[in-house]
C-alpha cells in the first residue's frame, strides 16, 4: 500500500529532526535479518545514543537535502539500513561493528559507508572511526588530565609538611634529651 503524501511529509521531518541531532550516520545493505536481530542490534546501539533506522531512500534523501547534509547517491542504493549517531559516531561505529562480528552478521548486513563531520566515508573509514575513543572514554582521559595535576599538588604539600612536621620532631626530640639530662 503507498504511503500518502502528508505521511511523507511526516516521515521526512522526523527524519530531518534526527539528522539534526546526528553528528553522522552509517549506512549498512541488510538481508534476511529477523525481528530479534535487529532488535539486538537496535539495543546496543542505543547504548551508545544511536539509533538504528530503516527508511525509503527516496525520504531520506529528500531529508538530507532539507537538513543541507551531504547526500550520498551511492550509498542510498537498494534495502539500506541507516545507524545515526547522537554525539558519540565513534561509539555507535564500534558497537556496530562489534555486534555485526559478534552475531555473525557478516553474510547478512554490510557496512558501505556513512557521513560524518559533512564527510562522505567509506566501509575502511568508518571501521577508523570505530577505534576512536568513545564519548565515555574522552570524558575519563579529560577527569585523568585535569586530576592528574592536582594529585601532584597534594602530593607536594603532603611531603612539605611531612618535613616540616620531621624538623620540628627532631628538635622537640633534641629539647627533650637535653632537659632530661639536667635534671
Amino acid at each position: 500500500m503507498p504511503i500518502s503524501r502528508t505521511r511523507k511529509e511526516e516521515l521526512v521531518a522526523s527524519y530531518v529532526d534526527i539528522l539534526n541531532e546526528s553528528d553522522g550516520f552509517v549506512v549498512v545493505q541488510t538481508q534476511g535479518l529477523g525481528v530479534s536481530q535487529i532488535q539486538g542490534l537496535r539495543n546496543a546501539l542505543r547504548e551508545q545514543n544511536g539509533l538504528y533506522l530503516v527508511a525509503k531512500n527516496t525520504l531520506i534523501r529528500k531529508a538530507l537535502e532539507e537538513a543541507k547534509w551531504i547526500v550520498p547517491e551511492n550509498l542510498l542504493a537498494g534495502p539500506v539500513a541507516i545507524i545515526f549517531g547522537r554525539d558519540n559516531m565513534p561509539g555507535v561505529s564500534k558497537a556496530l561493528l562489534k555486534h555485526i562480528e559478534d552475531e555473525s552478521f557478516e553474510e547478512k548486513m554490510t557496512v558501505t559507508g556513512g557521513i560524518m563531520s559533512g564527510d562522505v566515508l567509506d566501509a575502511g573509514q568508518v571501521e577508523a572511526v570505530s577505534k576512536l575513543p568513545t564519548l565515555d572514554e574522552l570524558r575519563a582521559q579529560l577527569a585523568g588530565t585535569v586530576v592528574a595535576p592536582a594529585q601532584g599538588v597534594v602530593n607536594a604539600l603532603n611531603q612539605a609538611t611531612a618535613g616540616v612536621v620531621n624538623v620540628l620532631q627532631a628538635y622537640l626530640d633534641k629539647h627533650e634529651e637535653g632537659v632530661g639530662v639536667s635534671e
